[in-house]
């Protein structure tokens, strides 16, 4: 039925054009972005500011100005892409190959190993680059945890590394509750907290690019073996019978979601619903072929969370903590696609 499904929804042209759609969408909030703010800049000035970048155009513009979309919003907006692209084909992903539709980036315990590294790093007194580091370096040790659980049982089923997934994230989140217990509640503790709640606000551009290379290659791995995660939605012995080395791309699969996943959180912190909602959203957009969905989570997870960084530095003259923003947004969001597909659920 699934084959049948997936030919259907490939035959149906208007999804290449939701795909285009959603990317030049992209490039317009983007380009909405670097003009909101305390001080706005029209559109024109902030297109010939970039463009002054590549070539000798005649200065209209403040030096001011130019700073301001170079040293602060681009960066931002930059991180934003990237974080929201990259916990949209996670979540994508991940739902393809554990065929649960309830799964969510953070499932094999990388946001809560991010964390205590962070953590850890904070109460080292290290600079925002090293918590970076530090919050990296925790995602990717957790997920090594939990992918060597099954090996120790001799059981490489996906049950077996869910349950991993929650027993390392339950302990890594006693480990982070020790951490805040003993950590400074004048400085230490609020940095920690407003850490996990997700922020884009300090956020340069040499930050962005130290996750660019990893995260560029892992999105293009799991574009290139997109239709194989099709194949393994089928189930491990259809996926087999149909010739698919299950280990080998389920690992590949895995390995590049998770430093997707880690890049993302250490450059954020935790951001939630973008990686669970996303997916559902582009599903309903050009059916379940993931080699449809895979392309199209990128952009409308780009889009999302640029949406939701620009409401958070807006809004308020303050900054509003971005998990605070996709819960308040993704929450409902889901709840009306539950209901859009209500009469499918039985």
């Amino acid at each position: 039925m699934l084959i049948i499904e997936l030919k259907r929804t490939n035959n149906q042209p208007w999804q290449l054009g939701a795909i285009l759609g959603t990317g030049v969408l992209t490039v317009a909030l983007s380009l909405t972005a670097l003009c909101l703010g305390r001080y706005e800049l029209s559109i024109i000035d902030v297109v010939k500011i970039l463009l002054s970048a590549f070539w000798d155009l005649q200065q209209t513009w403040t030096d001011a100005m130019a700073d301001v979309v170079f040293q602060v919003r681009l960066p931002r907006v930059f991180a934003a892409l990237l974080v929201g692209a990259g916990l949209a084909i996670s979540g994508t992903t991940y739902q393809g190959i554990f065929k649960n539709p309830l799964v969510s980036p953070d499932l094999l315990g990388v946001s809560s190993g991010a964390c205590v590294g962070a953590a850890m790093a904070i109460l080292n007194g290290l600079d925002a680059g090293g918590i970076q580091i530090c919050a990296l370096l925790g995602g990717l040790l957790a997920v090594a945890i939990t992918t060597t659980i099954p090996k120790l049982l001799r059981n490489s089923s996906n049950l077996i590394l869910v349950l991993a997934g929650i027993i390392v994230a339950g302990f890594m989140s006693s480990a982070l509750g020790l951490l805040k217990y003993v950590a400074d509640p004048e400085t230490q503790l609020p940095e920690i907290v407003f850490w996990q709640m997700g922020s884009l606000a300090t956020t340069s551009m040499s930050d962005v690019m130290m996750i660019v290379p990893a995260m560029l290659i892992s999105m293009a791995l799991l574009i290139a073996v997109r239709w194989r995660i099709n194949i393994l939605s089928l189930g491990d012995e259809e996926a087999g019978s149909l010739g698919i080395n299950i280990r080998v791309i389920r690992g590949l699969a895995i390995v590049c979601s998770t430093v997707t996943t880690a890049c993302a959180v250490c450059i954020s912190g935790t951001v939630g619903w973008i990686g669970l909602v996303v997916p559902h959203l582009c599903r309903m957009l050009v059916g379940p072929d993931n080699t449809r969905v895979i392309p199209l989570s990128i952009f409308v997870g780009a889009s999302f969370m640029l949406v939701v960084d620009t409401v958070a530095r807006t809004v308020t003259s303050g900054e509003i903590p971005l998990s605070i923003l996709t819960g308040f947004i993704g929450a409902p969001l889901y709840g009306w696609l539950l209901f859009k597909q209500r009469m499918k659920i039985k």
